[in-house]
């Protein structure tokens, strides 16, 4: 169940014209009208709006889901190989249920080492993708399937996958003897949480997902019968706030809420230049910056939107797309997050397997700097003049967010000292989620990515190059695609990541 509060509500008028059209847009999604968001969106969303009927339609997978459960009962480590939608929903889930799930969404080699450091006799692992195309996933599904083989052990019995119907992922890996639960063709990435994406991770770590069903199933009757509560927050998003929504998970029970709800957002809204930025914060007293609009889901806010965790996950589904309307934006398409992935193609394609080596502008103790400035101090003080006045600063961390947790810091004390809206994100999964934002939301972003040598290399069977390299394509990758535009971009280079992140705090502390 759903209640909101907080001191924004007073603040909407339910007679004016903009919450009827919201009412309007309501009763029509109920019925599934894919004309909603205008003619351009309309053959997109007519094949993307069955995650509406996911609380009640996913029931048939149960049985499935409870024998795969049981067969793989013996296993002690589940590793869930996916990007964006397919790993930040089972992340929250197994968060908020306090059980064991490592996501591996990250090509960067020290990461991917964890993923390999456990007794692989006892690991299944899960590679969730829709199409199979997706690089990072079809790495990591190439880089388990050998260290099966390698350990003598059959990949058969310790890999699941997670796919379309028919998709060219589904057909080699049956052929091949895998176990594979479909997923609805007519559901999209981000909105697929309450699909196989998000309930077989969360079957296999003994999580009882058809009380997650029969909660959002509630909910979404409830709204459907009374639909205040969503057109509320759909309204507080469009009209109520402007660019910067800062969200906080801080004493909600549901860590990794806001990291969902951001992706869905800012890629699905993210675009014509109109979208709404999330700014995922510490606690309620910080993100505010840029008069953001504050959202949490406990405690005081501008709104505050309280509910068990699957009910969260279909309200905020709805709110998105009812905002999309509203904004007169598609939300279910994403055309900006293919440049990032063609530049970086480009790159390894151009470097043939082998790293080029590059060199800083200067190189303070072990931090390259790769733009201007002559200290740290004074390239993020030169970063943070070329925010633009209503702009925002996107730290971008391609490292590992395990060992390299404490560079995250970094994200509240840019913003502390720029007084801008400031944004942190894991590379290369927010390329699957703020990442479309960046280059088809307003354009007033200033780029601060931070890449660091790893400790050694990890190789990818079947390719020449490793993920050292895959990492480093898909950072200089994305680096291009926001040059291109004109964006402030400053990048920094960790040659020790331990040394160069206390150095990095070091610096913005004395800022």
């Amino acid at each position: 169940m759903i209640e909101i509060k907080g001191s924004a509500l007073s603040s909407i008028d339910r007679n004016t014209s903009e919450y009827r059209n919201l009412q309007n847009f309501h009763t029509r999604l109920m019925k599934k009208d894919s004309t909603i968001w205008g003619h351009e969106a309309q053959a997109e969303a007519s094949i993307r709006l069955n995650w509406i009927d996911l609380p009640e339609s996913s029931r048939d997978l149960l049985p499935q889901l409870d024998a795969l459960a049981a067969k793989h009962r013996d296993k002690t480590h589940v590793i869930l190989c996916g990007m964006g939608g397919s790993s930040l929903g089972p992340e929250v889930i197994a968060q908020t249920f306090s059980k064991q799930l490592f996501v591996l969404d990250s090509t960067d080699p020290d990461y991917v080492s964890h993923a390999l450091n456990n007794d692989l006799s006892k690991t299944i692992v899960v590679v969730s993708s829709k199409s199979g195309s997706t690089i990072e996933t079809a790495s990591q599904r190439a880089l388990f399937e050998s260290a099966f083989k390698d350990a003598g052990l059959d990949p058969v019995h310790h890999m699941i996958f997670v796919t379309d119907p028919g998709s060219p992922l589904d057909l080699q890996v049956r052929n091949s003897g895998f176990s594979v639960v479909n997923a609805d063709p007519n559901v999209g990435g981000r909105f697929s949480v309450l699909s196989p994406f998000g309930l077989l991770p969360a079957a296999l770590i003994d999580i009882d997902v058809s009380v997650l069903l029969d909660n959002a199933s509630d909910t979404k009757m409830k709204f459907f019968a009374d639909s205040q509560i969503v057109c509320d927050i759909a309204y507080l998003m469009t009209y109520a706030s402007s660019q910067y929504i800062a969200f906080t998970d801080q004493g909600s029970g549901m860590p990794g809420l806001s990291d969902w709800i951001e992706q869905l957002v800012a890629e699905s809204t993210g675009k014509n230049q109109v979208g709404r930025l999330p700014v995922v914060s510490e606690s309620l007293k910080t993100g505010l910056e840029g008069d953001a609009f504050s959202i949490a889901f406990f405690g005081d806010a501008d709104l505050v939107v309280e509910g068990d965790l699957a009910s969260q996950f279909i309200v905020w589904e709805w709110v998105t797309a009812l905002v999309g309307a509203a904004l007169g934006i598609d939300p279910f398409n994403q055309p900006n997050v293919t440049e990032a992935k063609e530049q970086t193609s480009t790159l390894l394609n151009n470097w043939q397997g082998v790293l080029p080596s590059f060199s800083g502008d200067t190189t303070i103790g072990a931090v390259e700097i790769f733009g201007s400035g002559t200290s740290i101090i004074e390239a993020l003080a030169n970063l943070i003049a070329s925010v633009p006045a209503d702009g925002y600063l996107a730290v971008m961390a391609y490292l590992d967010r395990q060992d390299d947790a404490a560079i995250s810091e970094l994200r509240q004390m840019l913003a502390e000292k720029s007084r801008r809206p400031v944004t942190f994100g894991w590379g290369p999964r927010f390329l699957h989620s703020t990442g479309q934002f960046h280059k088809g939301g307003q354009q007033n972003g200033a780029f601060l990515q931070i890449t660091g040598n790893p400790k050694k290399d990890v190789s990818i069977p079947g390719q020449k190059y490793g993920f050292k390299t895959l990492i480093a394509a898909q950072a200089l990758g994305d680096g291009q695609a926001l040059t291109s535009r004109k964006y402030p971009l400053l990048r920094f280079n960790l040659t020790n990541r331990q040394v160069g992140i206390s150095e990095l705090l070091e610096a913005a502390k004395a800022l």
